[in-house]
């Protein structure tokens, strides 16, 4: 709670600090080169989180964070000037209501799957009250309009609101196999929890490699064409993963991984160019928080249904595997054969469940990996939908 609520305003506030510093023809590159710092964590978190893990504590995890913070913290009152601002009122009422907006949201993405949904009164309350504070919220701040926690005329602009909801379905592409890729790899392909590691980085260098290359072409090719390349990439990578089995060899783990990475480097920063380019100064800064306040509720939403996906397509396929088991088939027969039991022997029946076990988890693995695929090409039709923008690519990333 605590990293939430102090670590919110980061990255909408360096966003508008590179947007004030900038000008407009020189916005797109910095923020590519801000994008690339950006991708440094998830490039050596997984691999630096499970050295960490295996030479001392999980703890550890959270630990190394500590001198990382003292030093930008020591960075940013040396740096970074203050700035005077224009005085306004806090909204006490609009904030409190998109805090219980959010918070019940994300209580019932976290929860939702592991209560059964529906079914269990906490989620129907925690729904209920979700709905009635976001409607609130909406309501106050069009009422409270020159005082209003954020001023919604921002979604009047097209622009924005494809590149927020382009946002929202990426986080279920980039967020849902971040999670989902290394629990395959430690769980069901057995790999250690540093070697899992090792296997996630190249999909950050390659985002940190496409972003050089955004860099030099932001302000020469316009965006949209710049997030169609990254989405279809992106999809590419993923579909190659719809064909895994148990014996799936490294350099196939790594290739597709790459192909993400790329095409995710593609989309971000010409997105962001495209969500703020046609809104006025004034609210870019405004919009900045609002951006990031959507990146965080897609990527919330994003997880919640991979997970759900993967956990209900484990027990489908579980069911359908197990419904074709007979004691007499052939195949069956053929696979007992070199432990020479029979599918009537105690034994049989403890290595048929483990089999069962690993077989419904690649096929929920297949089907979840195709299921992100779509989501990509999904957004494509809204990617053609973006205002072309003849100026020089003005940005304010999120990530």
């Amino acid at each position: 709670m605590l990293q939430g609520i102090f670590g919110a305003g980061l990255v909408p506030l360096s966003q508008a600090i590179l947007t004030d510093i900038f000008p407009d023809n020189e916005r797109g590159k910095a923020m590519a080169i801000w994008g690339m710092g950006v991708m440094v964590g998830p490039i050596l978190g997984p691999s630096l989180g499970g050295y960490l893990t295996d030479i001392a504590s999980w703890r550890w995890t959270f630990y190394v964070n500590i001198p990382f913070g003292i030093a930008a913290t020591l960075m940013v009152f040396h740096f970074v000037p203050d700035t005077l601002k224009k005085e306004r009122k806090m909204d006490w009422i609009g904030m409190i209501l998109i805090a219980l907006a959010v918070g019940s949201i994300q209580y019932v993405l976290d929860r939702g799957n592991q209560m059964d949904w529906f079914a269990a009164l906490d989620i129907r309350t925690a729904t209920f009250l979700g709905l009635i504070s976001l409607c609130g919220f909406i309501a106050y701040s069009i009422k409270n309009k020159s005082n209003a926690l954020f001023d919604l005329s921002i979604f009047q602009d097209r622009n924005f609101v494809l590149s927020s909801l382009l946002l929202a379905i990426l986080g279920l592409g980039m967020y849902g196999t971040m999670v989902i890729q290394p629990q395959m790899l430690q769980g069901l392909l057995n790999y250690p929890v540093l070697i899992a590691g090792l296997i996630m980085a190249p999909r950050g260098i390659a985002s940190m490699f496409s972003m050089m290359i955004v860099g030099k072409l932001i302000n020469q090719v316009q965006p949209r064409w710049l997030i169609s390349i990254g989405v279809l990439l992106s999809a590419s990578g993923i579909y190659i993963t719809t064909h895994y089995s148990q014996e799936v060899s490294l350099a196939w783990l790594i290739w597709p991984l790459i192909l993400q990475g790329f095409g995710l480097g593609l989309i971000f920063v010409p997105l962001s160019s495209v969500a703020f380019s046609t809104l006025p100064v004034s609210s870019r800064a405004e919009a900045a928080g609002l951006y990031s306040l959507l990146r965080t509720i897609g990527s919330s939403v994003g997880i919640s249904i991979t997970i759900t996906f993967l956990s209900r397509h484990t027990q489908m396929a579980w069911n359908q595997i197990a419904g074709s088991i007979q004691p007499y088939n052939p195949a069956l027969m053929e696979y007992l054969r070199p432990w020479h039991l029979k599918a009537t022997d105690p034994q049989a029946a403890a290595l048929l469940l483990n089999e069962l076990g690993k077989q419904s988890l690649m096929l929920s693995y297949i089907n979840t990996f195709a299921f992100i695929m779509w989501s990509f090409l999904i957004m494509l039709p809204f990617v053609l939908l973006l205002k072309q923008n003849n100026s020089p690519a003005t940005s304010i990333v999120s990530e």
